[in-house]
Order: structure tokens, then C-alpha cells, then sequence
């Protein structure tokens, strides 16, 4: 990892100066890089390690810094991993234009893999986290999303690139079968599942200091997640009609109301158990893998994915 983060920081120099700022402030703000620690175990799984990896672990996070700073523009967040996040610091304007520089960057290093698979799996990658953000931002304020829309949007948005990551890592050893790659990406998509359902449970039931963000924000942005609408769905008349309300018109004014119906209505053990599910289904996927440090990290991380309190 640390070599990884060499690469990322030798690709991003600019001789604009602002470029230079906003992507040292956001990648040099912590996070824990388990997209590209993905691509390092998933090719761990085959042979050695090889520079190639930390390209693509690199490539990876950039991708995923890009659309950090696109989401919080979106969102109009104030704070990410207990600081304040760029769009606050430097403006919207700043934000999304170095977010349009990582991902241009991404994509020249990627070129400089030369492999058409690589550029296949991750052009296709970003393509489909822009049609999940898409989605989320449809749905904003609509508290009549289905459960299966909302996992739709989890898939999209967020678990896609736990895919590609846990893809590449593996499609670039020649001895890696496309049987083997498709299970390492069913392994990605679980994990990167699981990862967001209990991102949304922390949301209204962590500790600020802890996950790095305010208490509640999506629920102040109007966003319904799957704890919301469950409790909505699920508890007496006046839960539900104090729920709609809040995802209707965002804001935190009833924050503390929501938060006892979320909690009397079970919400959370439901997703957290939908959490687990996708976590055992991760591991099913890589079982028949032989033994090994990586494979073994790899079951460790779909156990921490859901026992997390970050």
C-alpha cells in the first residue's frame, strides 16, 4: 500500500497549482483505501505482486477520489473522514474541476497499461457509478423507493467499483481463468454491498467523531435509505408518517424522533443482517480459491465490512 501511494502521489502533479492542493487534501486525508487494497489481494490470489498492481490499485483510487469530490458537491457535504471536504475548503467550482482532472489522469494511466481489458473494465466501471449517482439524485425527497430500487442504486453507485477493483486485480495474471475473474467480481460486488448497508446504518447510529461525517446526513439531504425505509414501512402510523416527512423535506429538525423509530422499528438488525448476507455471499465466491495470506484477508475484510464501527 505504501507503494500505491507512491504512484498515486508521482501521477497527480500538475504544474497547475490548485490541482495539486485539492488532490493532496483529499488523498492525503486518510480513508481506508480498500479499493485499491482489493486489486493488491485479488492479484495475491494468483502470483507475486508486480508494478502493474500498484498501477492499478493507484488507478482505482483515483477514480474513487474523483467521485468524492463530485458526491460532496452533490450533496453540499461540509465534513469527510472527520475534515472538511474540498468543495468547503476551495469551492464547487474548484471541486469538480480537479475531480474532472482525476478522472482524466486515471485514464491516461490506464493507457500507459496498454491492456484493452483493463480499459474495458473500467470505462465500463465509471460509466455505470455516473448512471448510480444519477439514480440517487432521482430519488432524492421520494419516499416510495422499493427496496429492490434502492439495492439497484447501491450496485450502481458504490459496489461497481469493488468489482473492477477485485476483477483487475486478478485478469492480469495470464493463469487467471475467466471463471476465476467472475468469482473474484461476485466476491467484489458482495463486499461492496455489504460496505454501503452498514454505511447507511452508521449513518443514523454511529458517532460523528468516529465515522468521520455529521450524524444523519443523509437523511438532512432527503436521501431514503434502506433503514429509513424499512422503519417507515414497518412501524406503527406515526413512525411512518414522521419518516415520510423527513425524506420528503430533508433537514434535521426531527432528527432524534427518526432516530427512535428507526430503532423501534428493527431497522437496523434488518440491515445489518442483509449486511451479513452479502458478506457470506463474498467469501462463497472466493471459497474454492486455494489457501493463502490473501485469500485470507480477503474473508477478513467481508467480516469487517459488517462488524465495523467506521
Amino acid at each position: 500500500m505504501q507503494a500505491v501511494d507512491a504512484v498515486i502521489r508521482s501521477s497527480l502533479t500538475s504544474e497547475v497549482a490548485l490541482v495539486n492542493t485539492i488532490s493532496e487534501h483529499i488523498i492525503g486525508g486518510g480513508g481506508k483505501r480498500l479499493r485499491p487494497a482489493l486489486v493488491l489481494l485479488s492479484g495475491g490470489m494468483f502470483d507475486k505482486l508486480t508494478a502493474q498492481h500498484h498501477q492499478l490499485a493507484a488507478i482505482i483510487e483515483c477514480i474513487h477520489t474523483a467521485t468524492l469530490l463530485h458526491d460532496d458537491v452533490v450533496d453540499e457535504s461540509h465534513m469527510r473522514r472527520g475534515k472538511s471536504t474540498a468543495n468547503h475548503l476551495f469551492g464547487n467550482a474548484a471541486s469538480v474541476l480537479v475531480g474532472d482532472f482525476l478522472y482524466s489522469r486515471a485514464f491516461q494511466m490506464m493507457v500507459k497499461l496498454q491492456n484493452m481489458r483493463v480499459m474495458e473494465v473500467l470505462s465500463e466501471a465509471t460509466n455505470t457509478i455516473a448512471e448510480g449517482e444519477v439514480l440517487q439524485l432521482m430519488n432524492v425527497h421520494n419516499a416510495d423507493v422499493s427496496e429492490a430500487e434502492y439495492i439497484k442504486v447501491i450496485h450502481f453507485k458504490t459496489a461497481k467499483l469493488f468489482e473492477a477493483a477485485a476483477r483487475l486485480g486478478a485478469l492480469i495474471h495470464p493463469e487467471c481463468s475467466r471463471d476465476d475473474e467472475e468469482n473474484l467480481a461476485r466476491y467484489g460486488m458482495h463486499l461492496g454491498t455489504a460496505f454501503q448497508l452498514v454505511d447507511d446504518v452508521l449513518d443514523l447510529s454511529g458517532d460523528a467523531e468516529t465515522i468521520g461525517k455529521n450524524l444523519g446526513d443523509d437523511l438532512n439531504e432527503g436521501k431514503p435509505t434502506l433503514p429509513l425505509l424499512y422503519a417507515m414501512r414497518n412501524g406503527d402510523a406515526a413512525s411512518a408518517k414522521l419518516i415520510r416527512e423527513a425524506i420528503l423535506h430533508g433537514g434535521l429538525d426531527t432528527l432524534p424522533q427518526v432516530l427512535a423509530a428507526v430503532n423501534e422499528s428493527g431497522a437496523k438488525e434488518h440491515v445489518l443482517n442483509l449486511a451479513r448476507k452479502e458478506s457470506q455471499a463474498a467469501c462463497a465466491a472466493i471459497a474454492h480459491f486455494k489457501d493463502n495470506a490473501y485469500k485470507q484477508a480477503m474473508v477478513e475484510l467481508a467480516n469487517f465490512a459488517v462488524n465495523r464501527n467506521f
